[in-house]
């Protein structure tokens, strides 16, 4: 991929002095470990806003769902996973 855009940053001399240097020590150009690490950011940053979306959405459905008298409270919740558990238990 042609690289046509320059991207300047300020940073402390030190920082930049130890990142050319761990650069360096890893035979790599300093600017593709930049790449690399921007490209890492973009995907986490991604993954991120796709599971906020993913949670939001099945919060959503269960507030529906409440809403539409389908919900169950916390006390049976609690009831349900207790006999879940005692049953788990009993056969370990």
């Amino acid at each position: 991929m042609p690289k046509e855009a320059v991207f300047t940053i300020k940073l402390e001399s030190s920082l930049r002095e130890d990142f050319i240097a761990a650069a360096k020590a890893s035979d790599r150009p300093a600017s593709q470990v930049i790449r690399e690490l921007m490209r890492e950011y973009i995907r986490r940053q991604s993954e991120s806003r796709a599971y906020d979306a993913y949670l939001e959405q099945k919060v959503e459905r269960g507030r529906q769902s409440i809403r539409l008298g389908k919900g169950i409270d916390n006390e049976e919740v609690e009831r349900l996973f207790a006999e879940r558990r005692a049953r788990v238990a009993g056969k370990t």
